[in-house]
């Protein structure tokens, strides 16, 4: 059986799902096409329904629960790893500008149904001038002027400071204050026409992907480092450390805890529509 997917071509991606891909570990008599785009890419292809498993992002997922349920492995939510704030003047006094009601500054973000957009959201609701662009660009477009300030996700949070950008505030920060739960930033998900035993078996060979990645954390490391845009492996491996973890393996109820009062959260403020089904993979 061939499945279609989807995920990003960012290193924690990649290492979690190079022994799936590449056969490592026993898939099962799965088989997949994989499709490589960028997380806001891979929200609209899950709004079409175009996959049969993909990576999105938990903010997209909150539209499309109906469709697809989250699958206990593959996700990534952490501690200090949320999106950033960043800007190339005085970050005091734009993050005081931010809180204005009428602010006008430009923000780049990495798209709208990011979970980065969303925290934006929750912290300075006033902030509603935005610009999409792809998320490897914020960077250069906060330095050359096209916006007053990024938002930035992945890999770009070891390399700002670098460029001689600074930080606003890790919005990471701003919701573990706020809930002292862990931040769901992506999950991956089966599309609900599946079987369920489908749906339990690619659960299975995923979450044995995983494991194989943390036993063998350099098994992968050639197939990482040609998706990953010339990044130095200490930055990858920065990257994989942050982005995978406990939760990658299986939610348990603290993941579980955390997603669902980010949705609860998205629902008191109408960010998102009331959600109907469960959530979870259930009968594992």
């Amino acid at each position: 059986m061939t499945l279609s997917l989807g995920f990003s071509p960012c290193p924690n991606d990649t290492f979690i799902f190079d022994a799936l891909i590449h056969h490592k570990i026993d898939t099962e008599g799965l088989e997949f096409e994989v499709f490589y785009d960028d997380v806001e890419t891979l929200n609209q292809k899950a709004f079409r329904g175009e996959l049969d498993i993909t990576k999105l992002s938990y903010h997209a997922f909150a539209y499309v629960a109906d469709s697809y349920v989250l699958l206990d492995s593959g996700s990534a939510l952490g501690f200090g790893v949320g999106p950033m704030l960043i800007c190339k003047d005085d970050p005091e006094k734009l993050r005081a500008e931010l809180a204005k009601p009428n602010t006008q500054l430009k923000i780049g973000i990495p798209g709208r149904y990011t979970t980065a957009n969303f925290l934006l959201g929750l912290a300075f609701p006033n902030a509603l001038n935005k610009q999409e662009l792809v998320f490897s660009d914020i960077e250069n477009a906060v330095l050359d002027g096209r916006v007053d300030i990024g938002l930035i996700i992945h890999e770009n949070r070891f390399t700002y400071q670098d460029k001689g950008l600074k930080k606003i505030i890790d919005l990471g920060d701003f919701w573990e204050k706020e809930t002292g739960l862990a931040i769901p930033l992506g999950g991956i998900v089966a599309n609900r026409t599946l079987p369920l035993d489908v749906q339990h078996k690619i659960n299975r060979v995923l979450r044995r992907s995983v494991e194989f990645a943390f036993s063998n954390p350099k098994s992968g490391l050639e197939y990482i480092r040609s998706h990953a845009q010339e990044m130095s492996e200490e930055v990858m491996y920065k990257h994989i450390d942050l982005y995978v973890n406990k939760y990658s393996v299986e939610l348990g109820e603290e993941g579980k805890k955390a997603i669902k009062l980010l949705f609860d959260t998205a629902a008191e403020k109408n960010v998102i529509p009331e959600i109907k089904d469960e959530l979870f993979l259930t009968g594992i």
